[in-house]
């Protein structure tokens, strides 16, 4: 995944029409839409083709079972378009490469480090564990916190190539421009973006890259 923006477009909408009305007007300024659970559940899965015939999509449903569980769930959004999968490594590298196999070439991204404040507590004790074995893994990058640029900058340094994108800019306090300076290839941005009055002008003022 090429990110000439370095910006993802988390869109936590719960309404087919709304997402799709801001999907089209953040087009050109978004390297890839982020879904989640709640706009999946909210109006179905056909929801990834949809948005995959605008932008490519990233399915965040961050992963996080057994190998075959794990498989079918990546499969599935494939499936239906998506060009990405966002998935957890604390699960362990079986179940991580089920899914970097079960992807068919598409991109996995592994959470190393959450956003939110809680993310301190468990998952930034092995983060640097995760990114240090995140190529072993066979993923294409890791996501790692934009309210924590020094995060960014420590998990740089044990990836070799792969790909950071960093979510909580924004709405999370996170600065785009700090975390890409700190070595993220994208920024992930939700409400800022999709609660704005004009969405499509929200996007291409936040956008990291210009």
């Amino acid at each position: 995944m090429r990110f000439k923006n370095g910006l993802i477009l988390a869109l936590d909408v719960t309404d087919r029409e709304k997402a799709m009305d801001v999907v089209e007007k953040t087009a050109p300024w978004v390297d890839a839409v982020k879904i989640n659970y709640p706009l999946v559940l909210s109006v179905g899965s056909n929801i990834i083709n949809d948005i995959s015939e605008v932008s490519s999509v990233i399915c965040d449903f961050k992963v996080a079972d057994i190998p075959n569980t794990n498989r079918l769930i990546v499969e599935e959004a494939v499936r239906r378009g998506a060009d990405g999968v966002i998935v957890h490594g604390f699960v362990g590298s079986d179940s991580v490469q089920a899914c970097v196999d079960a992807a068919d070439k598409k991109d996995v991204f592994m959470v190393t480090e959450m956003s939110h404040p809680g993310g301190r507590e468990y998952t930034a004790e092995v983060g640097g564990e995760l990114a240090k074995r995140a190529s072993e893994f066979g993923v294409r990058g890791i996501i790692a916190p934009a309210t924590r640029p020094e995060r960014i900058s420590a998990l740089k340094e044990l990836l070799g190539e792969l790909q950071i994108l960093s979510p909580g800019v924004g709405a999370q306090g996170g600065s785009a421009v700090d975390a890409i300076k700190a070595g993220a290839d994208a920024v992930i941005v939700g409400r800022s973006i999709y609660q704005a009055e004009d969405p499509g002008n929200a996007a291409k003022e936040i956008r990291p890259l210009k």
